[in-house]
């Protein structure tokens, strides 16, 4: 007897299981609630306001919660994944770690070394910011002393 209530309980579908429906159980004669058809060209409309006649490189997103960053940015010209803008959304700047990205120290003769402009500023650099998606807190680029923001950590889409 005990050996037919296990049986028993194997076929009985588990709530999961319920939950799927056929085709058939479908009807297509009602409207989706949550359907526009045109809210494609509602939403193509939203962006080019919000653009203000630019022109856009891509749409910017955050690569961990696809939470749009940018929809005005221009592709960097040697470095094909990173991209710069100044308009921004969803993002907030770090102001407790600051990055240092040191030039490039020229290579030269004893004329250079002994030029009085490296004496003056041996460590010529630009301070950049982190910058953080405010959704979910993944670093997505750097903000530079001009407020530009530099965007390397992100999902670029066709604007």
């Amino acid at each position: 007897m005990e050996e037919d209530k296990t049986k028993h309980a194997m076929d009985s579908p588990t709530n999961s299981q319920q939950t799927v429906s056929d085709d058939e159980e479908l009807d297509y004669s009602v409207k989706p609630e949550f359907y526009d058809s045109e809210l494609d060209e509602k939403d193509e409309l939203w962006a080019q306001k919000k653009r203000k006649g630019r022109t856009s490189d891509a749409v910017l997103s955050c690569p961990a919660c696809f939470t749009t960053l940018s929809l005005d940015c221009q592709r960097h010209e040697k470095y094909l994944t990173q991209y710069r803008a100044v308009f921004v959304v969803n993002c907030k700047v770090g102001g407790e770690r600051l990055l240092h990205q040191s030039t490039p120290k020229p290579k030269g003769g004893k004329r250079h070394r002994d030029s009085d402009e490296s004496k003056v500023n041996p460590a010529v650099g630009e301070t950049f910011k982190q910058v953080f998606c405010q959704v979910c807190s993944t670093e997505v680029g750097a903000m530079d002393e001009e407020e530009v923001y530099h965007f390397f950590n992100v999902l670029p889409s066709e604007s």
